[in-house]
């Protein structure tokens, strides 16, 4: 059977622009021998279930694909439990991985010691950067600032900050985001909305 390079490039909204990632790799791919497949997916990283990564972990259990390649450790998900499985699944199937950016490679002892401390680092800051909000809640509530309970019609003003919070937490509950991000449910739901129109 056929093998071909897998190069997965995600973004984690329809807003994000995935040029940065794409000229990189494809550097990197014109200096490889072979088929090179790509695969893209504008999806958050909190997940592994992603339209694109789906096909490609089909291709994978077919025996079609010889190595994984993305940009960064982060493009391929941002929970330490779910990289360190995929990890875990590429080492048992002997498909290698390489990420551009993180110089590392799945095929040395060394490789995979530092894969697993890059899942650890990005698991880590996605819950220091909830904390961070949850922090500044807590600070502004201190201060007699409150949440919800607007009139009607009132326009509800949401920082950049919380956007983004937003878009790093799609795929999470909504509530679970509204109460993170300190925003009401219907803001949380016209935001996500909104990314899916862009």
């Amino acid at each position: 059977m056929t093998q071909h390079i897998a190069v997965y490039v995600r973004v984690s909204s329809k807003a994000q622009d995935q040029r940065s990632q794409i000229t990189d790799l494809e550097k990197w791919a014109g200096t490889q021998d072979g088929e090179i497949v790509w695969y893209r997916d504008k999806f958050s990283g909190k997940t592994m279930d992603r339209p694109a990564w789906n096909k490609l972990v089909s291709a994978m259990e077919s025996g079609k694909v010889s190595r994984v390649v993305c940009w960064r450790l982060d493009r391929l998900g941002r929970t330490a439990k779910g990289l360190t499985a995929l990890f875990d699944d590429l080492t048992n199937r002997k498909i290698g991985l390489f990420s551009l950016k993180d110089s590392l490679d799945l095929s040395t002892p060394a490789g995979r010691l530092m894969a697993n401390v890059l899942a650890s680092v990005a698991a880590y800051e996605t819950e220091v950067r909830a904390e961070r909000v949850l922090a500044g809640q807590a600070a502004a509530r201190q201060q007699g600032k409150t949440w919800g309970g607007s009139k009607p019609g009132r326009q509800i003003t949401v920082t950049n900050e919380q956007k983004s919070q937003v878009r790093s937490m799609r795929g999470e509950k909504v509530a679970i985001i509204a109460r993170t991000v300190g925003l009401s449910r219907p803001t949380v739901y016209r935001l996500l909305h909104q990314e899916q129109e862009l």
